[in-house]
């Protein structure tokens, strides 16, 4: 479990890392809001603890990053300990809120729980026209005929298809399958749609794999 700490108080920062990785976690620090909104676009994290009140960008406007980002778990952790602090938080969307000064076992104890709820549970099966991917089972079919694909195209495909209808950059594409920075000298991304195109669509009469001239690619059963 990876978990990111945001806190400009560098004697708290430091005590919360060592009582969390003595407790088994991965846990990151930023100490301040740039390097925290740093390292929310860059890594992905199981839960976010977050002071309000930083240097640069303050815990509301993280706050605000992460649920743009997608269901991590916040807790703000905060001197501020006003009721309508505390109201303004969990309405923003945080998932607890923890005031200073704070008992490191109860700090503890509403990680294990947050961290217990975890993520709501990713789509498992995705449907486009007759193309269907059960993603538990890695298992691939399209008119009900069973397709074989390599890890990596059974991974590129997963995310065409979990983000139908919306067109992907290939730079995009590169970070997610393959987790590299896109340079524009490679034809690695497209190298591989072709791959994929050619188990997929090339031998079906409707095409659900579309370029689109200049930006990327798109999956679903119109261009």
């Amino acid at each position: 479990m990876r978990i990111l700490i945001v806190e400009d108080e560098s004697k708290t920062a430091d005590y919360l890392q060592k009582g969390l990785r003595e407790s088994g976690y991965v846990v990151e620090t930023a100490l301040n809001g740039f390097d925290g909104r740093y390292m929310i676009d860059e890594f992905a994290f199981d839960l976010i603890i977050l002071d309000v009140m930083l240097p640069g960008l303050d815990g509301w406007e993280l706050l605000k990053l992460v649920r743009s980002r997608g269901a991590t778990s916040v807790m703000f952790l905060t001197a501020r300990d006003a009721v309508e602090d505390k109201v303004k938080g969990l309405e923003l969307g945080a998932d607890d809120y923890l005031v200073k000064p704070f008992s490191y076992a109860e700090l503890l104890a509403r990680v294990r729980t947050l961290l217990r709820r975890g993520p709501p549970r990713e789509m498992e099966i995705f449907q486009v026209a007759d193309l269907q991917v059960d993603v538990l089972r890695r298992r691939v079919t399209r008119q009900a005929e069973r397709i074989t694909l390599t890890n990596q195209e059974f991974a590129l495909l997963h995310l065409l298809i979990s983000r139908a209808d919306e067109v992907l950059s290939r730079s995009y594409i590169a970070s997610q399958v393959w987790q590299m920075n896109f340079d524009s000298d490679t034809n690695v991304v497209d190298v591989a749609v072709r791959r994929l195109r050619a188990k997929i669509d090339d031998p079906y009469p409707v095409k659900l794999i579309h370029t689109v001239r200049g930006m990327g690619y798109v999956l679903g059963d119109s261009p």
